[in-house]
């Protein structure tokens, strides 16, 4: 089931007295656009988020008949977790998957010091999200907009912003009964105001892949790359315990450049020589190259980098996980 889009027309002619068109614009470019092409199988593993999301998300949606009284759909949910661990991902793809109107706002949107009107900014993002009910505002890096009081990130703007945030989660109910869903993400849970963080009912800890998601993401960064005998994908999926997607990524870029490097590495002798010569020469090497990468090129690439998230890190994302999070 594709995610609705809310076209041009349909922004330009919603009005409501009292707000500036200019903020219309604004909250506009904030709204998902084009359905995104990013599906539950395009992620690696979890599982568990994804039985979650599809739970609290698509279920009330496809079956409103069935989630009343007791069972009435979750009003807001924070998917936290360690950085580069898939969170933005899941949401496109609950995008792609789920039958509302889905608003892919940026807290740097919401936060907006343009004319002072950050409140105002957010209290137009649910009107609208109201009107086109049942809808989903994602907002990444949630915490940004609804820090905890008094801290150094909480400056004015973000100040407004989250009590009028706090406000209209309170209403997230159409005039016709159907609901809009806050759904955020944030890579700093313990930052989150307590009072935002009640509002988020449901709390789903987005771990680090395990070893098959890993796998996974290893053979779906190297599709259509060519590899020597010699490389065990496997084994390389158990070294890099402890790394996110983004790291696994990454990693796998390096490696495949690295037969590239050995390529040119005996053009190193002409330093001397002039811009064309040099040029001329990595021309003929890389004409037929041997691309083919081998198990020391991830040997090497691993070395290079290490774990984008520590291990305290992660511990204190399980803690904060044990006294908050959803299972």
């Amino acid at each position: 089931m594709e995610g609705s889009v809310f076209s041009p027309d349909a922004i330009e002619s919603f009005n409501i007295p009292g707000y500036d068109p200019d903020l219309v614009s604004l909250i506009h470019t904030g709204i998902l656009q084009q359905n995104p092409s990013i599906r539950w199988d395009d992620i690696s593993g979890l599982e568990e988020a994804k039985m979650l999301l599809i739970e609290t998300c698509i279920l009330p949606m496809e079956h409103p008949e069935l989630f009343r009284g007791i069972r009435r759909p979750w009003r807001g949910i924070c998917m936290f977790g360690p950085p580069g661990t898939g969170k933005t991902l899941l949401a496109k793809a609950l995008a792609n998957e789920c039958s509302t109107t889905f608003f892919n706002v940026s807290s740097a949107t919401l936060t907006s010091k343009y004319r002072g009107e950050s409140e105002k900014l957010v209290r137009l993002l649910f009107e609208i999200a109201r009107q086109k009910a049942p809808s989903t505002i994602f907002i990444d890096e949630i915490d940004s907009i609804g820090s905890k009081r008094g801290t150094d990130s909480e400056h004015e703007a973000s100040r407004r912003a989250k009590s009028e945030l706090l406000i209209q989660m309170d209403g997230c109910v159409a005039d016709d009964g159907k609901t809009v869903l806050v759904l955020g993400a944030t890579n700093f849970p313990w930052d989150v105001d307590d009072s935002l963080r009640r509002r988020l009912e449901k709390r789903i800890y987005i771990p680090l892949p395990d070893c098959a998601a890993r796998l996974n993401l290893i053979e779906n960064a190297l599709t259509g790359i060519e590899l020597d005998d010699d490389v065990k994908l496997s084994e390389v999926a158990e070294r890099l315990e402890g790394y996110s997607g983004a790291d696994i990524t990454n990693i796998c870029r390096d490696a495949a450049l690295a037969p590239m490097r050995d390529c040119l590495r005996s053009t190193n002798n002409l330093v001397n020589a002039d811009f064309e010569e040099r040029k001329e020469a990595r021309k003929k090497i890389l004409s037929k190259p041997d691309l083919t990468i081998r198990m020391c090129h991830f040997e090497t690439a691993i070395q290079k980098m290490k774990p984008s998230v520590t291990q305290s890190t992660v511990q204190k994302y399980l803690n904060w996980m044990e006294e908050f999070g959803s299972k």
